[in-house]
Order: structure tokens, then sequence, then C-alpha cells
């Protein structure tokens, strides 16, 4: 992952990563109800969650470049946009709509990125979508539906609509800048450099009173008992943000933006995992359905996709910058 020289995985790597990465992802939830639940506001966990992760991924990130300053530079406009898009903006967002809108419906809103992805891919490249891969794109979303468990008759509003569509923009960004492998820059680069953004955008949201901060350093209570506050600090941002990323982009560059998209749905069902592990929350008969019904659509999407093209190996970029 500290290397940007093309290999040619197996998809069955591909996925695994990927499927790691939705796993990483999705045990933030849970780690993160419990601080709020303790007096933490939403805009303080993640900020936290994402300053950790960049100070974890600091030294790699600067190991990584070693070299590739060059690329740094020339893709100086495609880190901010995934720093402040893919991670400030996603997350900012996301937590304006929970403020204001269900949460269930808010995350069904931004998980339709896949869809934005497929859409995106068709109007500026004329990638046109199988019809396996449509197809494979409405059984995942109705899975969605089951799982986020909106047949209910969840209450939403505009303002919370717009906020959760803008935090869908994002997490499409994500997945497609993550699957560029022509910049020079390494994965591990490009999430530390990233998060280190994000962190620092957050930090300014926060600071003007855009994003509500408050913090509370007492135990943080879990299903298996109570821990010190930065037990669950530190493994939102070790495990599900620092690692989370960098499996994350790793794997998009293995399977391609719209495969990668789609694969990330996992992350509901680790979601409802690390629930019940951690807050003992466990799906019904609906939300299980709704999770077989995702998985399904992954590999419909799969069988959709077109024939990957046969792979050249570019020349390595000169060192023209000094080592770090």
């Amino acid at each position: 992952m500290a290397s940007d020289i093309p290999r040619r995985p197996g998809i069955g790597a591909g996925l695994l990563v990927a499927i790691g990465a939705a796993f990483s992802f999705g045990m933030s939830g849970a780690w993160a109800r419990g601080l709020i639940d303790a007096g933490w506001t939403p805009g303080a966990a993640v900020t936290a969650r994402v300053w950790v992760a960049a100070i974890v991924l600091l030294i790699p990130t600067l190991i990584a470049l070693r070299g590739r300053w060059a690329a740094v530079r020339r893709h100086a406009g495609m880190i901010v946009a995934y720093g402040l898009l893919a991670v400030t903006a996603t997350q900012l967002c996301y937590f304006q709509a929970v403020a204001v809108m269900d949460v269930g419906i808010a995350l069904l809103i931004e998980y339709t990125a896949p869809v934005a992805v497929v859409l995106w891919l068709w109007m500026r490249r004329g990638e046109r979508p199988s019809a396996r891969s449509i197809l494979g794109a409405v059984v995942a979303f109705a899975g969605l539906v089951l799982m986020l468990d909106i047949v209910t008759g969840a209450h939403a509003n505009v303002a919370g609509i717009l906020w959760a569509l803008a935090a869908m923009v994002g997490a499409a960004t994500y997945f497609l800048l993550s699957g560029r492998g022509d910049t020079g820059l390494p994965p591990i680069a490009l999430a530390g450099l990233g998060l280190l953004l994000g962190a620092i955008g957050l930090t300014v949201a926060g600071a003007v009173g855009v994003l509500p901060m408050r913090w509370a350093f007492g135990d943080v209570a879990y299903r298996f008992g109570a821990v010190p506050w930065f037990v669950p600090v530190l493994a939102i941002g070790v495990l599900a943000t620092a690692l989370a990323y960098v499996l994350g982009i790793a794997s998009t560059r293995m399977l391609g933006s719209r495969l990668a998209s789609f694969v990330a749905l996992a992350e509901v069902v680790a979601a409802m995992l690390f629930g019940w592990m951690l807050l003992g929350q466990l799906p019904d008969l609906l939300q299980a359905l709704g999770g077989v019904l995702v998985l399904i659509g992954v590999i419909v999407v799969k069988l959709g996709e077109p024939a990957a093209p046969e792979f050249v190996e570019p020349l390595p970029e000169p060192l023209s910058d000094s080592a770090v």
C-alpha cells in the first residue's frame, strides 16, 4: 500500500481488501454512539476520529512520499478535493442531516452514492452500465431500504434531505478519487494527506460554530462494560479511520470505482454486527433479509462489470525531488 506501481491482483484479493475496509468503517458508528451517549457531540467525535487517523498516518505518509513530491504538487487540486469533499464534507453534511432527520433515512440517502458513481461514469466517460449492473443496483438499494428499517414510515424534512444529498456527493467523490491509479500517489499517502486536510477542515468548522463541539472525559459504557474515553477514540481513529481509508483506497484501485462502491455497502452489514457486539442492538427479520439482498446486489453488479483491459505497466516516475 506504500507503493503505487500497479500489480495485477486477483479479484478475490481486491474483494477481501474491500470487505476489510467496509468492516473497518462499519465499526465507527457503534464506538461513536458510546461517546455520544456519554456527552460528546457528533462533531466532536468525528473531529477526534479524523485527527487521530491523520496523526497515525503522518509518518507512513511522509515515508511513502519519498521522491514523489512532484506528484503531490501536480495533483494538489485532487488532494484538496479529496480532503475537503471526500472526508470533511461527507462527515460534516451527514451529521448535519442527522441533526434534523431520522438517522436511517439520512444514511440511506448517503448510500445512494454507488448509483451516483455509475451515473457519473456513464455521463462523464461514456461507461454505460450493463443491464446486470442496473439490476444489481436496484437489488442492493432495496436491501438497504429493508436494512435501514425506513419502511415503517420515518419522517424527514427538506433541509435534512439536502444535507444528506450533499453527504452522498462527498461519498461518491471518495470512490471516484480513490480509484485514480494514475496520480503517482500511494494509497497510504492519499489517505494521510486527505485525512490531515479533513481534520483541519473539521476543526475550522468547529471553531467558527458551524459544527457544535462538546467533549466529556468520563468512562464510556458498552455492552461488555465501561472503558476510559480514549479507548473508543483510539478505536475509531486507528481502526475505523486510518486503516479503513487505506484499505478503501487500495481496494478501489484494485476493483475500480463502480464495483468498490457497491462492495462498500457491506459497511451497513458491519455496522449492524458491531452494533450488536458493542451495544446489544440486533437487526429484525426484515433487516436480515435486507443484508442478504445487499450481498446479492453486489454479486450481480460484479457479473455486469465489463472485462478488464490488458494491463501495461508504466515506466517508473523519476525521483527528481529529494527524499524526506
